[in-house]
This record gives C-alpha cells, sequence and structure tokens, in this order.
C-alpha cells in the first residue's frame, strides 16, 4: 500500500497539479497537502534519479505579482496590491 506522499509524488508525476486538485484527488484538506509536498520535495532530490519537483509560483490574479517569498505555499494576499486573489502553485515533477 502506498502512502500519502508516494501517492502524491506519483500524481504529479503524471502532470502539473494544484494543492487543491492534489485535495480534491486523495481526499486531503489543502493545507496538508502543502505540508506533504515539501516533503515530496526532498524526497525526489535525494532520490538520485535526476528528477526534481518543479514549482509555477503563485501569482497575484490582479496586478501579475509572482515574486512570493515561499512557492511552496499559498500566500493570503499580495504584497504589492494587497489583492486576495492569488492563483495557486502548481507543481509537477520531471
Amino acid at each position: 500500500m502506498e502512502t500519502t506522499r508516494q501517492r502524491i509524488a506519483d500524481r504529479l508525476r503524471e502532470g502539473p497539479a494544484t494543492a487543491s486538485d492534489l485535495g480534491e484527488t486523495l481526499s486531503l484538506p489543502t493545507p496538508v497537502v502543502y505540508d506533504h509536498v515539501e516533503h515530496v520535495s526532498r524526497s525526489v532530490a535525494d532520490d538520485g534519479d535526476d528528477a526534481e519537483l518543479l514549482v509555477a509560483p503563485p501569482e497575484c490574479r490582479d496586478c501579475g505579482f509572482d515574486g512570493f517569498d515561499d512557492p511552496i505555499n499559498e500566500p493570503s494576499r499580495c504584497p504589492e496590491c494587497k489583492s486576495e486573489r492569488i492563483e495557486e502553485p502548481a507543481f509537477v515533477i520531471r
């Protein structure tokens, strides 16, 4: 039986997904998915098979800002325009 992190890694090898996508697919709350993705990132880097977790960073839907400090997180608001309309980061393993 696969662990939750193995299932997340397998899903991300199939193509890009947001934490919400993964949470819906695996029946997990979104904040829990973010915790698991951080661990998956380290595991993939340590595997030695040249795979890596790639992140399309969160982006403000109003001003386009994408320079958030922690790309493996969903910020609550944009530091530039203070908008709360933030696009989730997307993850993929390649």
